[in-house]
């Protein structure tokens, strides 16, 4: 009986490790460092923060950057979500094992992804005298 719950414990560690949603999470996390540091940052997702800092979403979001500071142009960055050799792992690892399910499943929540630019380097430009 013991040998079934050890087998059993294995064979579900064997079907997580394959797991994209149980292995790397259904959201990311993107930095965003701007020189000169300070800046807000601004997302169309209705996050702010100020740079240098880090925005969390979910991984098959895609969506804007507006970082903006008094004296220089305002910046926009579009983040993308593509799959990542990670996440192709992981969802490899659900076929194999069997777990259609938790394919399924990685697939729908984006759990296979990555945003793209990460991290955000942005140098900003000053206003031009006389533009503004």
């Amino acid at each position: 009986m013991r040998a079934l719950g050890w087998m059993g414990a294995v064979a579900a560690g064997f079907l997580l490790a394959g797991c994209a949603s149980a292995t790397r999470g259904t959201t990311s996390t993107i930095a965003v460092v701007t020189e000169p540091v300070g800046a807000l940052v601004s997302t169309s997702l209705g996050t702010q923060c100020v740079s240098p800092c880090a925005i969390t979403a979910a991984r098959k979001d895609e969506f804007s950057v507006t970082i903006s500071k008094a004296g220089f142009e305002p910046q926009t960055i579009e983040v993308k979500t593509r799959s990542s050799d990670e996440g192709r792992s992981a969802m490899a690892g659900n076929i194999v094992a069997g777990g259609l399910i938790g394919a399924s499943m990685d697939a729908a929540n984006g759990a296979d992804l990555d945003h793209v630019p990460n991290p955000i380097n942005v140098t900003l430009v000053p206003v031009k005298r006389g533009t503004r």
